[in-house]
């Protein structure tokens, strides 16, 4: 979002984003004014029934009449409004979720859940708020109040002005009170979000914290979070509290009625008007409280919702992965001196040219921070190079659609992630259409069939609610993700740090039974595991520090023999070459 629009009027954000339906809430809006006008008609007709009571049936007919076609009207502008505000949700949910699928995928690691979360469930539930009631209450507070003047008005100017003056100064404080609270609302909203965040964290990490017995320390973020709020709350309240107990004082009917009788007996003991004129500004003035009660209470719902608006906005604005429709010619991967930062003037990767060939393993590897996930991130477009390019089969990873990028290169990372369905589901994630065959002979390659047969309904299980899996499980099923798609490139950061020493060795050996005729860039934390590798890139500070196979690495006598010499490695392991 540019600085203008930081300070755009948050009602252009609301109005670009209800264009779709501004047609049936203007319906909506006028159908609850012409409601709201006619439940005026019984007060008129009672008014009118004690100068005439010879003409009793015909204003009891008008009366009742008034009142069921009002409520007729105002029932039709609900339902529109209703129909509009899911016809808006709708769109925009479907449109945030399109746009997520388009943003590169680290874009996901720069923003808590909470923050994602926010857009798109509660931010939209503040515009349903406002689409499915706002608009009908305006209307109907509006055609009443319209009405209203005009009948009292033409029954008498004087006793008017006398009515109105409890409003008049009922504005005046809610106006006050909304000044005065409108600076501390987006540090309102900012703390709703860090309580969000916080909290989720929190629960994520209660497992951990409670085994080392470290509740109190991991509570102080949620803690922080919840007394900020508190100050934030507090802040937003105060400057309210007086102005709007005025306010609220102002609009009772009770008052109403006391203002007009007041300055109704003044002006009868003055001879200015009659006792029976004063009569409809009894029975009309005090039934204006309870539609401007109701737009003081929904100015709220704007208010947050103009927030909400400009949230959607911005992320319906997220710059999306560009993607071509180029088709690579084989599997090679090349890195031709690429490059980037995720902040200006921070260098994590820098002038990196490697080559993978088809059907070899190449491995990374580099103490913490060296950039060696950033690498394999790069290959998977979670971001983009900032310098340089990274092609497949000739093919710039731009210039080719994403999803035949992702079909060609699979991946097991470290931090595994399932979607709230079946593990059959799970698993199946990159070939929906597999059959139960090919997802069970998957599992057993992953070592993970046996522990789904356990689960309460097996396959059927759905994970985050009839089970949870462990780490070691959660990343065999990974791993079973990746057999099943069969990509023939192929991104392992690590895939057995999660295992235990019994499936460590089973996992090894499906994995290189599975990489066999396949590309592979492999990210590793223990030397042992890739000493096989037909290429190992040693990466320090971002930058390519050695490259060759175990045996020439270890004979130069550089950084990556320190590395096996410092981890006490034994020979003989990790996975065959291809």
């Amino acid at each position: 979002m540019t600085a203008a629009e930081d300070t755009e009027h948050p009602g252009k954000a609301i109005a670009r984003l209800l264009r779709p339906v501004h047609g049936q809430l203007l319906l909506a809006t006028l159908l609850a004014a012409l409601g709201g006008m006619l439940m005026l008609l019984p007060l008129a007709a009672i008014a009118r029934l004690a100068e005439t009571p010879q003409e009793t049936t015909t204003l009891l007919a008008i009366g009742l009449g008034g009142l069921f076609a009002g409520l007729l009207l105002w029932a039709l502008g609900e339902t529109v409004a209703h129909q509009a505000d899911n016809r808006i949700t709708g769109q925009l949910r479907l449109a945030i979720v399109q746009r997520l699928a388009q943003v590169p995928l680290g874009w996901f690691t720069k923003r808590s859940s909470g923050e994602v979360k926010q857009a798109i469930q509660d931010d939209i539930g503040a515009l349903h708020g406002l689409v499915a009631h706002f608009f009908t209450t305006l209307g109907r507070a509006a055609g009443t109040v319209l009405l209203a003047l005009i009948y009292l008005t033409l029954t008498d100017w004087r006793m008017t002005l006398v009515a109105l003056l409890p409003f008049l100064l009922f504005f005046l404080f809610f106006r006050r009170a909304l000044r005065a609270s409108a600076a501390n609302l987006d540090t309102f909203g900012q703390g709703m979000l860090r309580i969000n965040t916080a909290l989720g964290e929190y629960v994520r990490g209660l497992p951990v914290v409670k085994a080392f017995a470290a509740e109190q320390r991991s509570a102080i973020s949620y803690h922080r979070a919840v007394d900020d709020f508190a100050c934030a709350f507090d802040d937003f309240t105060r400057p309210l509290a007086g102005s709007m107990a005025n306010a609220n004082a102002l609009l009772a009917p009770a008052t109403v009625l006391g203002v007009v009788l007041a300055g109704g007996a003044l002006l009868v003991s003055l001879g200015w008007v009659e006792p029976l004129q004063v009569l409809p500004f009894a029975l009309v003035a005090p039934g204006l409280c309870a539609p401007l009660l109701l737009l003081k209470y929904i100015s709220h719902d704007l208010n947050h919702a103009g927030a909400a608006a400009q949230r959607v906005e911005a992320l319906l604005h997220t710059p999306r992965l560009e993607s071509g429709s180029a088709v690579p010619a084989d599997c090679c991967v090349r890195f031709e001196q690429v490059g980037y930062a995720y902040q200006p003037g921070a260098p994590v990767l820098e002038d990196i040219s490697l080559e993978l060939q088809p059907g070899t393993i190449t491995a990374v590897v580099g103490s913490s921070g060296s950039g060696k996930s950033t690498l394999a991130r790069l290959l998977l477009r979670f971001f983009d190079p900032d310098a340089g390019r990274i092609t497949l089969g000739a093919v710039d990873l731009r210039d080719m659609p994403t999803s035949q990028l992702y079909r060609m290169v699979g991946f097991v990372l470290q931090e595994v992630q399932l979607i709230h369905a079946s593990v059959r589901d799970n698993i199946a994630l990159g070939r929906p259409q597999a059959s139960q065959e090919e997802i069970e002979a998957a599992a057993r390659l992953a070592g993970l069939h046996e522990r789904i047969l356990a689960l309460p309904n097996g396959y059927a299980t759905l994970l985050g609610e009839q089970a949870e899996l462990s780490g070691g499980e959660r990343q065999r099923l990974s791993i079973a993700r990746a057999l099943l798609s069969n990509p023939p490139v192929l991104v392992l950061d690590e895939p057995t740090a999660a295992a235990d020493a019994d499936s460590e060795a089973q996992l090894q050996q499906a994995l290189s039974d599975f990489s066999r005729g396949r590309t592979l860039l492999v990210i590793a934390h223990r030397l042992d595991t890739i000493q096989h590798a037909d290429q190992i890139i040693v990466l320090d500070r971002g930058r390519i520090l050695e490259q060759g196979r175990h045996d020439q690495l270890l004979a130069l006598g550089g950084h990556y023999a320190r590395l096996w010499a410092r981890g006490g490695y034994q020979q003989d392991g990790g996975l065959p070459a291809c």
